[in-house]
């Protein structure tokens, strides 16, 4: 004889085996129809609305699972990305911290100092989002670290002008300038560029003697024939050749490691001052040598008060740096600065997915010098790219 489901108990274990695991049921409000497998007669059972959650997976100890609502969820998350608000927050004001108490003298923060123009965009995301979620006082805290990075880059980016008129008329050089990176053992892709560009005057940083050698058989330096270099001690190789005399060389040095290459540069319609740096890294331990270093640039400048002067290379220092702003309150012109470019980011290259990010190689005039175009070019196996510019000689 068939089985007849009559009762409540039977309609929810057919209602329960139609269910998956995990999920909840609903019986609505509805009439069923049961039937008798034997009599064929029809029963009627009204089933009043119910939910329920068939077969949770017990934990380890018997439990159920919590179900947490999703409210609760977004409310977690959310504190969370509060947290990590303030976590940014935090960080970037000790930045702005240490430069007021004691700016690009602890190691770790020079390095920081020299990236303001793109170290503290975060604040901004976290302005924002503060807004949104009308977290007040965060709002006021990201607000000051942003308010503070203008304060820093805005000089840089409003130091943009247009070229003088009488530059345009007056007789130029090609410059080519370029750190070719001392573990670069190759310089086919500079020699390559060097060809396109031709340029009168040339300076490299961390050359290597092999360097020299490749570019001399290349022929690229044979329009070049004014030499000077140095080739040793690592990463402090220099390499200056010219289509015009190179006089009156002196180099200036830190523990026998040589930062500064002054000389002048006999052209046809004057004699000019020509400067190559290149400084320590601001790395722990080598932030007092970098210091040490760009001070004696400001020395020397202060001291010769050189014009006109032409000073090109590796500073290892931005706008965000003390001693380069120093060295630009002497009167000098930052040309990436002057032609609109502050942004023309030169290092470092070998960065995974991103961009350069920083730009510490300079060129820098002072008196009746104009950099009237410049452009910066992929360094072929390098950390930095390179620059070229039209220089105006005025005078």
């Amino acid at each position: 004889m068939g089985k007849k489901y009559g009762d409540l108990n039977d309609l929810g274990w057919l209602i329960e085996k139609s269910c998956s695991d995990d999920v909840l049921c609903v019986a609505s409000t509805h009439r069923h129809v049961i039937a008798d497998a034997t009599t064929a007669q029809l029963q009627h059972a009204t089933i009043a609305p119910i939910a329920f959650r068939t077969n949770q997976s017990p934990t380890p100890e018997g439990k159920l699972l919590p179900w947490v609502p999703w409210p609760q969820v977004r409310s977690i998350v959310g504190l969370m990305v509060i947290g990590l608000g303030w976590l940014i927050v935090a960080a970037l004001g000790s930045v702005v911290l240490a430069r007021a108490i004691a700016w690009d003298q602890w190691p770790g923060f020079a390095e920081l100092d020299a990236a303001i123009e793109v170290l503290f965009l975060p604040a901004w995301v976290v302005l924002v989002g503060a807004l949104l979620r009308r977290r007040w006082v965060l709002v006021g805290a990201a607000a000051l670290i942003c308010a503070a990075q203008v304060i820093y880059v805005a000089p840089e980016v409003l130091d943009s002008m247009p070229i003088p008129a009488a530059a345009r008329s007056e007789p130029t050089i090609h410059l080519f300038d370029a750190n070719v990176y001392n573990n670069n053992h190759s310089m086919a892709g500079y020699i390559r560029q060097l060809k396109a560009y031709r340029p009168e005057v040339l300076a490299m940083e961390e050359t290597w003697p092999g360097d020299w050698s490749q570019l001399t058989a290349a022929g690229v330096l044979a329009t070049l024939p004014y030499q000077f270099k140095i080739q040793c001690c690592g990463s402090r190789g220099f390499l200056i050749a010219s289509h015009y005399p190179v006089e009156n060389i002196r180099v200036s040095s830190v523990d026998g490691l040589a930062y500064l290459i002054r000389s002048t540069l006999a052209l046809p319609n004057r004699t000019i001052d020509l400067w190559v740096v290149h400084t320590t890294a601001p790395t722990d331990p080598s932030v007092n040598d970098w210091n040490l270093e760009l001070d004696g640039v400001l020395k020397n400048l202060k001291h010769f008060h050189p014009r006109p002067l032409l000073m090109v290379g590796d500073f290892n220092a931005t706008w965000g740096n003390r001693a380069f702003r120093a060295i630009l309150s002497t009167g000098l012109t930052d040309a990436a600065a002057a032609r609109g470019q502050p942004f023309a980011f030169t290092w470092s290259q070998l960065l995974p997915i991103l961009p350069p990010l920083i730009r510490i190689d300079h060129i820098l005039t002072g008196g009746p010098i104009t950099v009237t175009s410049m452009l910066t070019d992929l360094g072929p196996g390098s950390e930095h790219r390179d620059i070229t510019a039209t220089v105006a000689i005025g005078g």
